[in-house]
C-alpha cells in the first residue's frame, strides 16, 4: 500500500478534532512551551493532520484531528476531518511529544478492543517537528512534517 493510502488509513482509523482535553493526569516535563501551540500537516494543498498542545495548571492536555483524504474518480482530492479524539497520556521531554490515540472507535465493532495507537512528535525547529505513528512496526513507516502556528 501507498504511503498515502497507509496515511488514509490510520486517518479514517483514528479520527480526531482539536480542542479536546486529555484524559487523566499527564506529565508536563521538561518545559512544555515549545510544544505548545497548534501544530499542522498537509498533503496534496489539504489538511491531513491537526494537533493542538496546551499546558493546562502544570498538565498537558490536546487533541489531534486527522483528516481522510478521499480520492474519486474524474473529482479532485478531499479532505473530511474526522471525530474527536483527546491526547491520552502526552509526555514532553523538551524534544520530543509522546502520546497515545484511542483506536476504539476507528472500525466498530471490530475495534472496539483496540489499544490505543503510539504517537511522537520530534521537534527539528523552532515551528517544525517529525510525525510518526511509532505503532507502525514497518521501520520505513511514513514520516510528516508538522508545523506549529499561531493559534
Amino acid at each position: 500500500m501507498k504511503s498515502r493510502d497507509v496515511l488514509a488509513g490510520v486517518v479514517l482509523a483514528m479520527m480526531a478534532t482539536s480542542g479536546w482535553a486529555a484524559a487523566g493526569g499527564a506529565n508536563r516535563g521538561a518545559g512544555a512551551a515549545p510544544i505548545e501551540g497548534v501544530w499542522r500537516c498537509q498533503m496534496e494543498g489539504l489538511p491531513a493532520v491537526t494537533l493542538t498542545v496546551t499546558e493546562e495548571g502544570g498538565t498537558l492536555t490536546g487533541a489531534v484531528l486527522f483528516y481522510l483524504h478521499k480520492r474519486e474518480p474524474g473529482q479532485p482530492v478531499s479532505a473530511t476531518p474526522g471525530a474527536p479524539e483527546p491526547l491520552l497520556n502526552p509526555r514532553f521531554d523538551g524534544k520530543t511529544l509522546r502520546f497515545q490515540v484511542s483506536h476504539r472507535r476507528a472500525h466498530p465493532p471490530d475495534s472496539l478492543q483496540d489499544e490505543p495507537v503510539n504517537f511522537q512528535l520530534k521537534l527539528d525547529g523552532p515551528n517544525t517537528g517529525e510525525f510518526v505513528n511509532e505503532s507502525e512496526p514497518d521501520p520505513n513507516r511514513p514520516r510528516y512534517v508538522l508545523v506549529k502556528s499561531a493559534y
